[in-house]
């Protein structure tokens, strides 16, 4: 590969993009502002500020949802913007490796192929990667190994649990539920039972500081919402005790999904999980005492890391950098082009 590629992860909240060239990661709100249904207004970040507050001409949206990309033709002018201001037209006949989920179709895997290899950068070579793999080498684990690991991405809109051995996938299981619901499930709690209506943005603050997987927590949060009973906007202090309990289920159908897989796995690599343990990612995955909690379910101890929703693109710098990765890359080029 020359020194001209870039990393892409597309996730449902956050677009994350590896320069290979300068070593720097690029991190933004994977949000779309619109005005006159067809014109874009703001991108990234700036996009985001407006969400929950826009006028109604102005549409704000995420293009990607449940991990795979809904809103093609806006999704592929910000990623073209996007990296235009970024990188100064340097993106232009460059190489692309992208992170796709596993258990999306071909079709879908296609779209992510085509955001790039149609579009106005004219690219070199456009490359997909199992996200799973790309998680584990970001991770720091050498996924060439014959060695069983568990990887638990805990996404916005999705959570994929996977079981990696040899470059490949043995099992793998992708849930359409992620941080985003664990969020609705806080704005459906507090209005039932304290007759407050929050917002989304606030459901998320709501889980990043009270959020715990065990109970116990003894932290609280003021907030501002609208008073079911008045119409009126007033402020009301939520314990941790309460997010727990709105979120307990949510936590708890994960444990599940993760006994499923580990019930699944072949015994030879279900001994090096124990041994090894479950690795857990993704920006939903910073739940305080997550890992606790996954632990007590299965009884297997479980490994997290610093900035986990960086870590896809973290692997996919490794895979565009270190040959001994570069397989875990390949092209639809092939398959769809004849």
């Amino acid at each position: 590969m020359s020194n001209n590629v870039y990393g892409i992860d597309l996730g449902t909240s956050n677009i994350k993009v590896y320069c290979k060239l300068t070593g720097k990661t690029l991190n933004e709100k994977n949000t779309i502002a619109i005005v006159n249904k067809n014109q874009m207004y703001a991108y990234g970040d700036a996009a985001y500020a407006m969400y929950e507050k826009a006028p109604e001409h102005i549409h704000v949206s995420f293009p990607i949802v449940n991990g795979v990309i809904a809103d093609f033709n806006n999704m592929q002018t910000m990623m073209f913007e996007l990296l235009e201001k970024h990188t100064k037209g340097k993106a232009r006949g460059a190489e692309f490796i992208v992170a796709v989920p596993t258990d999306i179709t071909e079709v879908e895997k296609k779209a992510f192929f085509d955001i790039f290899y149609k579009s106005k950068m004219r690219p070199k070579s456009v490359q997909l990667c199992e996200k799973p793999l790309a998680d584990a080498v970001g991770l720091g684990l050498d996924v060439n190994e014959p060695t069983g690991r568990m990887i638990v991405d805990i996404g916005a809109d999705t959570t994929e649990i996977s079981v990696i051995s040899l470059s490949g996938l043995v099992l793998s299981d992708l849930l359409h539920f992620g941080g985003n619901r664990i969020d609705e499930s806080i704005i459906s709690y507090i209005r039932r039972n304290n007759e407050l209506v929050i917002g989304k943005k606030t459901a998320k603050a709501l889980k990043e500081e009270l959020g715990s997987g065990i109970p116990g927590m003894e932290n609280s949060m003021i907030v501002v919402g609208r008073d079911v009973v008045s119409g009126l906007p007033i402020e009301m202090e939520v314990t941790a005790e309460t997010v727990y309990e709105a979120i307990r289920e949510n936590l708890n159908s994960i444990c599940t999904s993760i006994k499923m897989i580990l019930e699944k796995t072949p015994p030879e690599l279900a001994r090096d999980i124990i041994r090894s343990g479950i690795y857990i990612t993704g920006g939903a995955s910073q739940i305080h005492d997550l890992s606790t909690l996954f632990t007590q379910i299965t009884n297997i101890k479980v490994n997290s890391c610093e900035l986990p929703e960086e870590s896809a693109v973290r692997g996919l710098n490794k895979i565009v950098s270190d040959d001994k990765y570069s397989h875990l890359g390949y092209s639809m080029k092939t398959k769809i082009y004849k």
